[in-house]
């Protein structure tokens, strides 16, 4: 397997959901509708932590770094998630 950039031994998993069904099967932010891009392209537009915070009060920190870390680990974490997904089908 590749080898993955950690965070903090943060384990993006727990943040990170693929379902065909939300957001047609974009990487989201668990719980939400919140895709990991729709977070990249927010910060990439010049918003900052807070102003996300403010307009998205169900995105925590974590969930934030979450996105940055899976961005850096995209394709390697594609793998890992969809074969978790497959296993648990």
């Amino acid at each position: 397997m590749d080898k993955l950039i950690v965070y903090k031994n943060m384990n993006i998993l727990e943040y990170i959901s693929l379902d065909a069904s939300v957001r047609f099967g974009k990487p989201c932010i668990k719980g939400t509708r919140i895709a990991i891009t729709d977070i990249l392209q927010w910060l990439a537009s010049g918003m900052t932590y807070d102003d996300i915070y403010e307009d998205f009060p169900e995105i925590k920190h974590e969930h934030i770094l979450a996105a940055l870390t899976f961005a850096a680990n995209r394709e390697s974490l594609i793998k890992i998630i969809s074969e978790k997904y497959e296993t648990a089908a």
